[in-house]
């Protein structure tokens, strides 16, 4: 799809917007510098891979251009992970983390490890903070047209039925984004070691709980568009399924930060029950919230 200077230089700069919006506390974290110093390269490899992944999932099933291809989603992916490196680069020079006395390595995995946050912070930012009149190609929505009765049934948008899989993908990127803020700080572990068995059973609970007043009760916008309730079976199904997506999210993005090294299984799991909740948080209110902005 051709678009114009216009239409491109509003597109990044809601992209630039999303990324800071949702990456800034990472960004000004010690212990994310700390990790980019420290990052091994097959990790690093792996982050970038997974992120990609996650931008290719999340811009096919809610992405700007509901009509777009593959190719057309695996380019705006590059894209947003191109200009995610470069907000990352901007800002931690800005902010003198990156120096002459660092090797150029150094240098590298330092931008390599904020930037993917970033990445996908522009992803959301490019799709959900558009205006409300406008679609990408600057005609005016079908809101403001005049319509038939009929026309919502008839005329419903491909991403108003976003699929299982999908639901999964967009989950998972609201856990990484509301996860990652906090999982490189010393106070998940700290939280874990001094946390009880039964302690930790209760974050459990709390954690089901959000995820089932938020997809189901909440009355979020988009709740009943993207997220099917019909009994009790079904809001725990959908519960237990997107804590189940947020506890995979913080062990990865723990297990990238090094939180599991030279640490003993218990811990390693009080580490992710502790972050899960924050991540259930961000995969709940994200399956929501992060395609609701394109049904409008």
């Amino acid at each position: 799809m051709h678009r114009s200077i216009a239409d491109s230089t509003r597109e990044y700069a809601r992209g630039i917007a999303g990324g800071l919006l949702f990456s800034l506390p990472l960004l000004y974290t010690m212990e994310m510098w700390f990790a980019g110093l420290t990052a091994r390269p097959a990790r690093l490899i792996g982050y970038v891979l997974v992120t990609y992944v996650l931008l290719l999932g999340y811009n096919r099933y809610a992405g700007l251009r509901e009509d777009a291809s593959f190719a057309e989603v695996a380019i705006d992916s590059v894209e947003e992970m191109g200009l995610g490196l470069v907000i990352a680069a901007v800002v931690l020079w800005l902010c003198g983390r990156l120096t002459g006395e660092m090797t150029n390595a150094e240098i590298v995995n330092q931008i390599v490890v904020e930037a993917m946050t970033v990445a996908i912070g522009v992803s959301v930012g490019t799709a959900q903070l558009g205006g409300e009149g406008q679609t990408e190609s600057g005609e005016r929505n079908d809101e403001d047209k005049p319509r038939d009765d009929n026309d919502g049934a008839e005329q419903q948008s491909p991403k108003d039925e976003v699929s299982f899989s999908g639901q999964l993908v967009i989950a998972m990127c609201g856990a990484v984004l509301f996860a990652a803020n906090v999982a490189p700080t010393e106070e998940i572990l700290v939280i874990a070691i001094e946390s009880s068995p039964l302690k930790l059973l209760g974050l459990s609970i709390l954690s089901l709980v959000f995820g089932a007043l938020i997809l189901t009760y909440s009355e979020f916008r988009g709740a009943d568009k993207f997220v099917r309730v019909s009994g009790a079976r079904f809001v725990l199904m959908n519960a237990f399924i997107t804590y189940a997506v947020a506890l995979l999210a913080s062990a990865l993005i723990l297990w990238f930060f090094g939180r599991f090294d030279g640490e003993s299984l218990e811990i390693c799991v009080a580490q992710t029950v502790v972050l899960g909740v924050a991540g259930a948080f961000g995969a709940s209110a994200g399956r929501l919230l992060l395609q609701a902005g394109n049904a409008q």
